[in-house]
């Protein structure tokens, strides 16, 4: 074996191992998911847009179906909250007739004579009143109310959650789309450099110098990465398209990406920093522990059905035959309800809302471990990227020494295409390990700050760059 072969070798062997390292994943969005989806806005222009990271997130938040439907959401909660809390608050209603009466009084059981009428009338009936009604104590109402303010709560932390999902969301969509770009960049560069050795193979075959084996490799090389090139295009394409969809472009709207990405900053964190950080600040678990919150709420509530109630009901106004001839009267009245049988129905909404409280604080238990798994995870996740990002920086510069030196000795008959071939593969290899490395470094940065809950400000300060 010849010396430059032993040294093709360990470089081969370094670059083959990279993807049987722990390496950051791309996170996947399913199609049907409203994280995938916009809500289209705006006119395509006739001009392809040049779109930065920093239009995309601030696109998505306008226009992700999935922030659209957390609003709303939350406003939904807000009407929840208002109905219930109607129960507890005034009610003042106010209503004026005029009527047209003939009234049989017999029918009413006034004891008349023979010589009394039993039918009065026709005359007319003036009434204008307002009405109020007001509870004192309602345990059902209250606990209700309490309730509807904690999904409220909820849905407030949700929403918040779901914004930084997004951000995360169009800003890996977006790193996406620029590695796929790169990868099909260099998959035609890769051609072109297959059927510029193949043109040198087929000169060097006219001269003699080589057997016409070495141009057939050449010419299978170069069949071989128009093959790749075509396929990196078209990924490259459908990643351009997911993100327009993703933060509402106009349809059909054409546009470029900038490639000028700021560097995510690390977080300089402990572990244990981390975590208390992570309990203290993501939306997700602080709208678990409100939901709890909600059903105990609940439970209470079907528990005050039990219990008496007490209200205050009260009208004021003027009646009489006409609108000049009417008196003023009131009417002010106590009610205290006491429930005694309802057929075993509050029986059922405890046992419903006790059910309901336990799942709720199972949920919430899941997630304090689910929180403690994902930065944990997270860590890991960082410094193995880290060191992937490292070997593949290092990895591109010995494949492209690798395949100028096998150029120059095949280019001197020195030795066939072989080598040439296997530097190439080394160099393709070790292109889609830098991309898949420095993708996944910047994602296993963001996913940190994600797990820790504070990815909205950590991504907006890595896509607009640090303040002048």
């Amino acid at each position: 074996m010849k010396a430059n072969q032993l040294t093709l070798i360990p470089i081969l062997a370094l670059l083959m191992a990279a993807p049987a390292l722990a390496q950051q994943q791309p996170i996947t969005i399913p199609r049907n998911s409203p994280l995938a989806g916009g809500v289209p806005s705006g006119t395509a222009t006739p001009e392809p847009i040049t779109l930065t990271i920093v239009d995309a997130v601030t696109r998505s938040l306008q226009h992700n179906l999935g922030v659209l439907m957390a609003e709303q959401d939350t406003s939904w909660a807000g009407g929840d909250r208002a109905i219930a809390l109607s129960r507890m608050l005034p009610n003042v209603n106010g209503s004026i007739t005029e009527a047209r009466r003939k009234t049989n009084l017999e029918a009413f059981g006034f004891p008349l004579g023979p010589d009394f009428p039993r039918v009065v009338g026709p005359y007319n009936v003036f009434d204008a009143r307002l009405f109020v009604s007001q509870a004192v104590f309602d345990s059902n109402a209250s606990n209700q109310a309490s309730a509807a303010a904690h999904r409220l709560e909820a849905a407030k932390h949700s929403y918040q959650e779901m914004r930084s999902l997004v951000m995360l969301a169009s800003a890996n969509t977006y790193l996406q789309a620029l590695a796929t770009q790169a990868r099909s960049a260099a998959a035609e560069a890769q051609l072109a450099s297959s059927q510029a050795l193949h043109q040198q193979a087929l000169d060097l075959r006219s001269s003699g110098i080589i057997a016409g084996l070495d141009v057939v490799r050449a010419e299978v090389r170069v069949s071989s990465d128009r093959q790749r090139a075509t396929a990196a295009s078209n990924e490259a394409q459908k990643a351009k398209l997911s993100l327009a969809r993703l933060i509402g472009l106009p349809v059909g709207q054409e546009f470029t990406l900038v490639d000028r990405i700021p560097i995510v900053p690390d977080e300089t964190i402990t572990l244990q920093q981390a975590l208390d950080a992570a309990y203290a600040n993501r939306e997700d678990y602080k709208a678990a522990i409100e939901q709890q919150k909600a059903a105990e709420a609940m439970r209470k509530a079907a528990v005050g059905e039990q219990l008496p109630s007490v209200h205050v009901n009260a009208d004021i106004g003027t009646i009489g035959l006409t609108v000049g001839s009417s008196l003023p009267t009131f009417n002010l009245m106590g009610t205290v309800d006491v429930p005694l049988w309802n057929g075993g129905k509050t029986k059922g909404r405890i046992a419903q809302a006790t059910a309901d409280l336990q799942r709720r604080t199972n949920e919430v238990e899941d997630l304090k471990a689910r929180v403690y798994y994902d930065v944990r995870s997270a860590f890991l996740d960082l410094e193995a990227s880290r060191e992937q990002f490292e070997a593949a920086s290092r990895g591109t510069e010995l494949a492209a020494q690798q395949l100028q030196q096998s150029r120059d000795r095949f280019a001197a008959g020195v030795a066939n295409n072989i080598e040439v071939v296997q530097a190439q593969e080394a160099v393709a290899v070790a292109t889609e390990q830098a991309i898949s490395a420095q993708y996944g470094f910047s994602v296993a940065k963001a996913l940190l700050a994600q797990s820790i809950g504070n990815a909205e400000e950590a991504l907006l300060k890595a896509v607009q760059g640090p303040k002048p």
